[in-house]
């Protein structure tokens, strides 16, 4: 996605298909996944960035994004390591569709985070629109390495967004 008022371009990385693949064996607090198929549809699915379908089959996991981030970068993440839940395919998916960022039509929380792993600030998100500018605030700041995207309501983690 790029942003019409800065130039800048944004990207959405849904969790890796081979880290799918490793949390759908033992998730990052040391559990197996457990399948289950859901009938109701609806919710967010952290490796292709879409709403599920009823009938699909899914997986609720672990999931250490920042901790994940820390190690293939070489940092430490310190107390700002933590993991939450994410739902998943609870099989092979094809990852996102691409085009515009996901997930946008409730209220979100933009968590910044330094190249050391360190949260330098936040905001909250009210409207679709207002996703760009926000993003483009925060990657203005070139202390800033990415971003996530997460529920206000519950404070999950959505998706990562980087530069580019």
């Amino acid at each position: 996605m790029t942003n019409r008022t800065t130039n800048q371009t944004f990207t959405a990385h849904a969790v890796p298909a081979p880290v799918v693949k490793e949390l759908l064996v033992t998730d990052d607090a040391g559990r197996a996944a457990v399948p289950f198929t859901d009938d109701e549809g609806g919710a967010p699915l952290r490796c292709c960035l879409r709403r599920s379908r009823p009938g699909e089959r899914l997986a609720l996991v672990s999931y250490a994004p920042l901790r994940r981030w820390a190690a293939a970068t070489g940092v430490d993440p310190g107390a700002y390591d933590e993991q939450g839940p994410v739902f998943l395919h609870a099989a092979e998916c094809a990852g996102p569709a691409g085009g515009d960022l996901p997930f946008t039509h409730a209220h979100r929380t933009l968590r910044r985070y330094s190249a050391d792993g360190r949260i330098v600030g936040g905001r909250l998100v009210a409207a679709p629109e207002d996703f760009a500018p926000a993003l483009g605030e925060a990657f203005a700041d070139p202390g800033v390495a990415l971003v996530h995207v997460r529920a206000v309501e519950h404070g999950c983690f959505l998706y990562e967004v980087r530069r580019g």
